[in-house]
């Protein structure tokens, strides 16, 4: 699975440990705790979440609005922790363009003006220049007919797509986007998103934070945060059943493994010990047969599992899981005790794990039969 559009393996963003905590009455609270994320060039990511989990504080830290408790935030080689408010508000301008979900157009200026002002302060352009990119912006959201109109005199939905031609004003190679559907109608909130699928397309990374589930579904990455922690990818791909303080446990619990070309995995007969998420490289399914030969009965790849029909039914390996003789391979791993807890607390989990164990155990008995 590739996990962003670019062919750069260097992130465009990167996060280390990053912590960030509140004072209140009872005592700090800590909002991010030891986050480490990277975010790609030419990836549309989405930040998911249960109200409170840290989503907005997390693009605020990007965008340097907030500062971090501890660890760092750099944005192409740039320590964004380590620079003075004045560097701030320069380095935003020009790098980060930011939407908001009440969209923040200033109402007593017109569309053409909310434009041109971010132009304006980071003394980008000429000012000819200016006026003929906020137009050309305009026309892009299909505005430009409403350029000399206040934003009370236009709907919800094409304020929020003058937001968009806004945060492009100084042509920003990042777009931050906090639910910038939230408070618009499912016809107006499609035309949104495909705007900044758009804007992927041409170059710019989008991090959007939403609660939409269906727009989450459609963009290249989800990052899901669970009281202040990110959740391990490949265990919401494998078990979406689990409530998120399982798979943050889950995730909190997770053993990493690296297998060379060719390395045997699991072997036929032995006892099972683990549950096994693959992140990197092709996995070979092999059956042996009754004469004694071996079979490539499938392979598995990133996001894909293993393992799981012998914690769940008992009993030793039924087949043998080998790293594909052309590639290295990386699982996470859970432990045989850490799986039996988690399912044993979610029984959508438990349902949807034993069908597929059901499936597969069908499917090698098939493969046995039909040699």
């Amino acid at each position: 699975m590739n996990l962003n559009n670019s062919t750069d393996s260097n992130p465009l963003i990167e996060v280390r440990q990053l912590v960030k905590t509140f004072p209140t009455a009872a005592g700090e609270v800590t909002v991010l705790n030891k986050i480490d994320a990277k975010f790609y060039r030419k990836e549309f990511v989405a930040v998911i979440g249960k109200s409170g989990s840290g989503k907005t504080t997390l693009i605020n830290m990007i965008a340097g609005i907030d500062r971090p408790t501890q660890g760092e935030i750099f944005v192409e080689g740039v320590p964004v922790h380590q620079l003075s408010e004045n560097e701030l508000a320069i380095w935003r301008g020009k790098n980060i363009g930011i939407v908001f979900q009440f969209f923040q157009l200033l109402p007593m200026l017109s569309l053409l003006e909310n434009i041109l002002l971010p132009m304006d302060f980071c003394n980008m352009y000429t000012p000819r220049q200016r006026i003929d990119r906020a137009m050309h912006l305009l026309s892009l959201v299909e505005m430009a007919e409403h350029a000399d109109k206040l934003p009370s005199a236009i709907s919800g939905g094409q304020q929020q797509r003058v937001a968009i031609a806004r945060a492009m004003a100084n042509d920003p190679p990042i777009l931050l986007a906090d639910e910038p559907t939230g408070n618009l109608d499912s016809n107006s909130a499609n035309i949104v998103f495909q705007m900044f699928d758009k804007l992927v397309r041409e170059g710019k990374t989008v991090i959007m934070v939403t609660h939409d589930v269906g727009q989450a579904r459609r963009v290249d990455r989800t990052l899901l945060l669970s009281d202040g922690e990110i959740i391990n990818e490949y265990v919401a791909k494998a078990i979406p059943q689990l409530e998120p303080s399982l798979m943050l446990q889950a995730t909190q619990n997770l053993e990493e493994i690296n297998f060379d070309a060719g390395a045997t995995i699991l072997r036929e007969g032995e006892l099972p010990e683990k549950f096994y998420i693959i992140t990197k490289g092709i996995v070979e399914v092999v059956l042996t047969m009754p004469g004694g030969s071996a079979i490539v009965v499938t392979e598995l790849r990133p996001g894909q599992f293993f393992g799981e029909i012998e914690l769940l039914q008992g009993g030793k390996n039924r087949a043998t899981l080998r790293a594909a003789a052309n590639t290295s391979v990386c699982v996470v791993a859970l432990s045989q005790a850490m799986f039996s807890e988690l399912i044993s607390k979610s029984k959508a989990a438990r349902t949807a794990l034993t069908q597929l164990a059901e499936e597969r155990l069908a499917e090698n008995i098939q493969a046995r039969n039909s040699q």
